[in-house]
């Protein structure tokens, strides 16, 4: 019979050699959630900015800007949200927030996610899983229904199960002509609306996306109001090598982060190519939008906008802290914090 091996308790040297990588993983996280920034702020105080070029859309008020034009109400990104965001009497809102792809023949269509599954019948229609965009014509993603899944805030889904000609043409999905034609030669034709566009293709088709995109800010004359934002690195050096000059983009992923490290440590931001940081309101231990975040943003003449902001709370602390725009996807709970009921 074999005999059992005890088990030996743990030495001392092994216990300090434990405790000690614990204790230094703690001196870490505290050093960057509380110390570096305490000791960053004293050092960024004397940092003016008065030789940094001023972005535009650095706001002396807190805009409001409807995320997916204002996905909780209605099905997202469809002409039924932005009918809401505009035709209704109880808020307004500063600026349109959407998403595109370039279909299968060329066409620029407003979609959020990487595949038409979470928010149509795709899977019924196409018969498989894991649609894209890029697979399809115009035509056939015409057929359909982007408000198969939509939940209404009191928990209605009014668009279930329509097909064909049940389908209500404004929540069917929307190209790019389509919304820039309704709002720029419909309900706002005082040249005012602001867009914050992203780009979600990359490759070969997130270029051509860009360059379609290019041509139709010049055609409805919105270059100046139009924030271009995307998530791929290719697509972010593209936007800078052929548009630099005329496009202002939004901060990428890795630029958000030398920001952010370069705040903690007090460090100079340097030169950059943005003119927008788009930033969530925390994340894991972090908080991106405290005033001292903003302000370093401002010293550098960078604008701070912060997506998806849906509490009421966290929109009135960043409205005090200075934000320059909120993206939310229930613009009437955003309007009434900033601005109050809408007269009338």
């Amino acid at each position: 019979m074999a005999k059992k091996r005890m088990r030996k308790p743990w030495s001392v040297t092994k216990k300090i050699v434990v405790f000690g990588i614990i204790g230094l993983i703690v001196a870490v996280i505290l050093l960057n959630l509380v110390i570096l920034p305490l000791t960053a702020t004293a050092a960024r105080k004397g940092y003016t900015g008065e030789t940094i070029e001023k972005s535009q859309y650095i706001e002396e008020e807190t805009k409001l800007s409807a995320h997916r034009a204002g996905g909780g109400e209605a099905p997202e990104e469809t002409l039924a949200a932005f009918r809401l965001c505009m035709e209704n009497e109880e808020y307004d809102v500063d600026i349109l927030e959407f998403d595109l792809h370039i279909t299968k023949d060329g066409e620029l269509v407003l979609l959020h996610d990487d595949t038409l599954d979470r928010t149509s019948d795709a899977q019924e229609t196409f018969g498989k899983t894991d649609a894209l965009v890029k697979d399809y014509t115009l035509e056939e993603i015409m057929r359909l229904n982007m408000g198969e899944n939509f939940v209404a805030p009191d928990g209605a889904t009014p668009y279930k199960g329509l097909r064909g000609d049940e389908v209500p043409s404004d929540v069917r999905i929307l190209t790019l002509d389509g919304i820039l034609d309704y709002v720029e030669n419909g309900v706002r034709t005082d040249g005012e609306m602001n867009y914050i566009i992203e780009i979600k293709d990359d490759g070969e088709e997130g270029k051509k996306a860009m360059d379609k995109l290019y041509e139709k800010m010049k055609e409805y004359d919105i270059i100046d109001r139009t924030i271009v934002g995307t998530f791929n690195a290719d697509i972010t050096k593209y936007i800078d090598e052929k548009y630099e000059k005329e496009v202002t983009r939004s901060a990428s992923i890795m630029e958000a982060l030398h920001f952010y490290f370069s705040f903690l440590y007090g460090a100079d931001l340097g030169e950059v190519k943005y003119g927008v940081l788009q930033l969530p309101y925390k994340a894991a231990f972090y908080n991106f939008g405290t005033k001292e975040i903003i302000d370093y943003a401002h010293s550098y003449g960078i604008a701070a906008q912060y997506w998806t902001i849906n509490e009421a709370e966290q929109i009135k602390e960043l409205k005090d802290n200075g934000a320059d725009a909120i993206m939310t996807d229930y613009p009437a709970v955003g309007y009434e914090v900033l601005y109050g009921k809408k007269a009338g």
